[in-house]
């Protein structure tokens, strides 16, 4: 059954398909669009189904894609930032009701794409009263740009620029070159 509030997203580019399975390692699965790209133009953030093709529930609607940004925020993780900010969610309610807003935005979008009554009301990462993850946060401001998710912009700033001194983009083109130039060798 179609949702009428869903909204018509184009078909992911299998360039882009193929970009994400070489960060992940696995062809990534119920992709729903690429929701933000790295400044390299490679995706690093993807807008995933809420139920995946094999029925399964999935809560994390911007799922984090790109090997350096996510080892950048995992950083932060074992840096102890999660505690800090769930520590200053309990004492300062501007900040409190900012992150709860930020948790009514994450299952609106995520609404959007369909009703899966197994995870209804639950976002993820900790929304709305801890921080459980850092890269459902980052993934979900960069998605929806700055002033949604306050706590994923103050993680994002924290990275700086993740994605330098190289572009991922040309790496990975010089990786396909050189696994072309490769196979070619292999066929004379």
């Amino acid at each position: 059954m179609s949702n009428p509030a869903r909204p018509s997203l184009p078909p992911v580019e299998t360039a882009d398909l193929d970009a994400v399975e070489r960060q992940l390692g696995r062809r990534p699965r119920g992709v729903a669009a690429v929701a933000h790209r790295c400044p390299c133009g490679e995706p690093d953030v993807l807008r995933t189904e809420p139920r995946l093709p094999d029925g399964t529930p999935f809560p994390t609607t911007y799922y984090a894609t790109c090997p350096r940004l996510t080892g950048a925020v995992s950083t932060l993780e074992t840096a102890g930032v999660m505690k800090e900010m769930t520590e200053r969610l309990g004492r300062d309610e501007e900040l409190a009701a900012a992150y709860a807003a930020a948790h009514g935005h994450y299952l609106a979008r995520r609404a959007e794409l369909g009703d899966v009554p197994e995870i209804e009301g639950v976002s993820a990462g900790g929304m709305p009263t801890r921080v459980k993850c850092l890269h459902v946060l980052v993934g979900h401001s960069l998605a929806a740009g700055p002033g949604v998710n306050p706590l994923g912009d103050e993680a994002l700033v924290m990275l700086g620029d993740w994605w330098r001194p190289t572009s991922c983009a040309a790496l990975h083109a010089a990786e396909d070159a050189a696994a072309g130039a490769a196979r070619e060798a292999g066929d004379e």
